[in-house]
């Protein structure tokens, strides 16, 4: 948190703090720090609770949405099943994204202005310059 902060900006912000709060600034912190202390009791007793109620060992993480069904409602079979219709549908979708990557590829190569429309495919062994990207507009 203080990690972009030097050692500066820390001591004039502590003495900030000491013009502001004055002789009552030990107390502010002691109170700070009671009130942090005191929420994390109480969000270790809710998911105790929560754990309790449930028949289940809950962690403060687990009480997210999606983890909560993930980890206690469904089973790994019932998320097998959710998952199994999209998974054509997701392997259609990237393999159709490939295909049109590829095109995409080979339109850029035969419209580099650069080569004059010809570019071997046959790697050279002297390392060259990376080639500078045509733009859509230089192509048209």
């Amino acid at each position: 948190m203080l990690d972009n902060l030097n050692w500066w900006e820390i001591g004039a912000l502590l003495l900030l703090a000491l013009l502001i709060f004055g002789d009552r600034l030990p107390a502010v912190i002691t109170d700070g720090l009671r009130l942090v202390r005191n929420l994390r009791n109480m969000a270790r007793n809710a998911t105790g609770d929560l754990s309790r109620e449930l028949g289940t060992d809950i962690q403060l993480e687990d009480l997210h949405p999606k983890a909560f069904i993930r980890k206690h409602l469904l089973s790994e079979e019932d998320e097998a099943a959710i998952r199994k219709p999209l998974q054509g549908v997701y392997d259609n979708l990237r393999a159709d994204v490939s295909n049109v990557h590829d095109d995409l590829k080979d339109v850029a190569n035969a419209a580099d202005l650069r080569s004059g429309g010809s570019r071997s495919s046959t790697a050279t062994s002297s390392p060259s310059a990376p080639a500078p990207r045509v733009s859509y507009d230089d192509a048209t």
